[in-house]
């Protein structure tokens, strides 16, 4: 009974393990999908030539955290100006003049949003260079967010690994307990601490396995389901969500959640075993 209480909570702790890890893959992959489309814009010099621009982009392009930068002309931004902000009949007024002439410039999009000011501080040193719009209020916020999620991801892991450790630790105790006579006679006629912890690793070890398996094929068929239904009943509000697949979820989830299930199943009966033998070994 106390075995199959272990392995239903060990089951329940990998389960909700496992729940927690989608729910924190789905968001890490919507905050790094929106950093990507986070740019900030470089401005140039008046009267910088076409081919120094294209120079500062090559400069720009070649570093390793830039992703994508997209040229936009002085004729491009005034003509989205000014079907973004002004009336027909204001139009009419500047004729053919272009009032940002002067206002050509690249936006650049980040592989990691986190690396921002460094390379805002490497755009600002190039000759040729006015100003710098970043966005550095965004970028600190998907930061701050990623690292929250980091944060909690480490805690909730622990606890959940400590709860299993100390049931699989009960269990283990009670078997020995139960036996306490066995083991006496057993160490009485020369039986070694090896040999008699052996069944209890193994009983352990079995534990975690069957432990991990439930909720690995529980969270196999319901994490699709539950896309799915999310994405029917919710397509307006999740219209351009992207949601990690199944197998790359279960890629992950299956060696982490079997080694997970061993390793807390041979600690747990380890650390039990050596404080009971002890314990045995004193009464004889």
């Amino acid at each position: 009974m106390f075995s199959l209480a272990s392995i239903a909570t060990m089951a329940a702790c990998l389960f909700l393990f496992g729940v927690f890890y989608a729910v924190i893959a789905n968001f890490r992959a919507m905050i790094s999908k929106a950093e990507t489309r986070v740019g900030f814009t470089v401005f140039f010099d008046e009267g910088i030539s076409d081919e120094e621009i294209a120079e500062i982009g090559e400069k720009i392009t070649y570093r390793a955290e830039v992703s994508e930068i997209v040229l936009t002309t002085a004729d491009e931004a005034w003509e989205q100006y000014k079907s973004e902000k002004l009336s027909p009949e204001l139009i009419q007024t500047f004729g053919n003049d272009n009032p940002l002439e002067n206002s050509a410039s690249y936006t650049v999009y980040l592989n990691d949003i986190s690396m921002q000011e460094s390379l805002v501080r490497y755009i600002r040193s190039i000759e040729g260079v006015r100003k710098v719009n970043n966005k550095k209020d965004v970028s600190e916020s998907l930061t701050s967010i990623n690292k929250v999620l980091t944060v909690l991801a480490i805690a909730i892991i622990i606890i959940l690994l400590g709860v299993a450790v100390f049931l699989i630790g009960i269990t283990i105790s009670t078997g020995v307990s139960i036996r306490k006579q066995e083991i006496s006679i057993m160490k009485l006629i020369g039986a070694t601490n090896f040999f008699i912890r052996i069944p209890y690793i193994v009983e352990g070890i079995l534990i975690g396995l069957i432990g991990a398996a439930i909720p690995l094929i529980i969270l196999n068929f319901s994490y699709g389901v539950i896309i799915n239904a999310l994405q029917n009943n919710f397509a307006l509000l999740l219209s351009g969500t992207d949601f990690v697949d199944s197998g790359s979820i279960m890629k992950v989830l299956i060696p982490l959640s079997i080694g997970l299930g061993v390793g807390i199943g041979f600690l747990g009966s380890n650390i039990t075993l050596g404080k009971q033998l002890k314990k045995i070994e004193v009464k004889t």
